[in-house]
């Protein structure tokens, strides 16, 4: 998992791995309009750039700046506008980790399923992502012609 927590003072950082690509300026356009709560769980403090966390204990924590993920047979949702590809991180499915698909740079975000809707943070979210032009968006089988 790529979140800790580290004891600094009367509050907790949330350690996150900063993204390869997360000094890209348009990471930091994201990280400032990003919301400051999701479904009541407030922000909190992160260790690095172009990352974000809500709630304690962590409901979801993002990374903007991650390799864009290329075509793919994994699941794809779309939640205004933005596309996600989503995946479980753990066996249990209490984590899943969405990729935005289509869009650079590409934002991660992982989700404890059992504090919150991944839908929910993906709807608080994505109209933040939707201000980046799409260049790619996921097809189905339904969409492929001969």
């Amino acid at each position: 998992m790529l979140t800790s927590l580290a004891v600094t003072g009367c509050s907790r950082t949330v350690i996150v791995e900063p993204a390869e690509d997360a000094a890209n300026p348009k990471c930091a356009d994201i990280m400032l309009t990003l919301p400051d709560e999701i479904s009541g769980e407030k922000a909190r403090t992160t260790s690095s750039q172009g990352t974000k966390a809500w709630g304690d204990p962590n409901v979801a924590v993002l990374r903007c700046g991650v390799t864009p993920p290329g075509p793919t047979t994994d699941q794809c949702v779309s939640v205004s506008g933005v596309d996600w590809i989503s995946k479980p991180v753990d066996d249990d499915d209490s984590t899943w980790r969405f990729t935005s698909y289509g869009r650079t740079p590409a934002v991660e975000v992982l989700v404890n399923r059992k504090a919150e809707s991944g839908n929910d943070v993906l709807a608080a979210i994505s109209p933040t992502l939707s201000k980046i032009p799409p260049e790619h968006e996921c097809v189905g089988a339904e969409d492929i012609t001969d």
